[in-house]
């Protein structure tokens, strides 16, 4: 049976996730989070813009938003909630350690609503593991497992 801690947080809005993340524009990737279960699971929602300089750059006369993006929006998703968990007072410094089984199924455009579902799978001292999935609209369109270590500021 898995232990849970009761998070604060149930949703985070944009001005909740500058608390939990050291992520700002325009590589903050996740605008709002919603069904948070602690550090379990949780859903990351990005509004993909036409203004974003990544999708303006990336294949201009047909944008999309780059497949990695993606994956890092998962990563922001998992990260915002091992913050809300873990309740710091600062964002400390997540570093990926590993993307596994990564996906892309469909291309994203601007207009699209991106929800970014994470799991986790495992955590042990300042390692965590997740698996994720970034929809539009209900269909997949990318997947992977994540690795990431939090680091201390130095």
């Amino acid at each position: 049976m898995r232990e849970r801690r009761e998070s604060k947080l149930r949703t985070a809005e944009t001005n909740d996730i500058f608390k939990l993340l050291p992520h700002r524009y325009p590589f903050l990737l996740v605008d709002r989070i919603i069904d948070m279960d602690g550090d379990w699971s949780g859903t990351g929602v990005k509004n993909v813009s036409a203004n974003e300089p990544y999708v303006q750059g990336h294949f201009p006369r047909n944008p999309i938003m780059p497949g990695m993006l993606l994956i890092e929006g998962l990563a922001q998703t998992a990260g915002a909630l091992c913050m809300s968990h873990l309740d710091v007072k600062e964002p400390p410094l997540v570093y990926f350690m590993a993307i596994d089984k990564a996906r892309f199924r469909h291309p994203v455009m601007p207009g699209d609503i991106v929800h970014y579902q994470v799991q986790k799978i495992r955590s042990r001292g300042r390692v965590w593991r997740y698996r994720g999935q970034a929809l539009v609209a209900g269909t997949l369109v990318a997947e992977a497992e994540i690795s990431a270590v939090i680091v201390k500021h130095d």
